[in-house]
């Protein structure tokens, strides 16, 4: 029946991010997508650590997009750390559950 469009549903990953091959000081997109009824929080986590997004630090070089999906605005990578590099996954989550994406890794080419 037509009620059921009203009815609230637990988050679902509807795109899930992919391995990621970038150059170094280029922009980058992880995708993520997710559907659920009231609409699903998105974060992201690299190596399980939360990554800070410029919400949380307006220096931050990465952004969580609209529909979820997190932007690099360029690939940080240096001879002391290569800060981008690692295992995402993206977790969507609203009161009646959560789900987690597949893992994607980002790697930096040209080293």
């Amino acid at each position: 029946g037509s009620y059921s469009q009203l009815e609230d549903t637990a988050p679902r990953i509807v795109e899930h991010p992919t391995d990621l091959l970038v150059s170094k000081g280029e922009p980058a997109t992880l995708s993520c997508k997710a559907e659920g009824r009231p609409a699903p929080a998105v974060e992201w986590y690299k190596d399980g650590e939360r990554v800070e997004t410029d919400r949380e630090d307006p220096r931050s070089h990465r952004t969580l997009l609209p529909g979820g999906s997190l932007f690099f605005l360029r690939i940080l990578h240096g001879r002391r750390g290569k800060p981008d590099e690692g295992v995402y996954v993206c977790v969507a989550r609203n009161y009646l559950g959560e789900a987690t994406s597949r893992n994607a890794s980002l790697a930096v080419a040209g080293e």
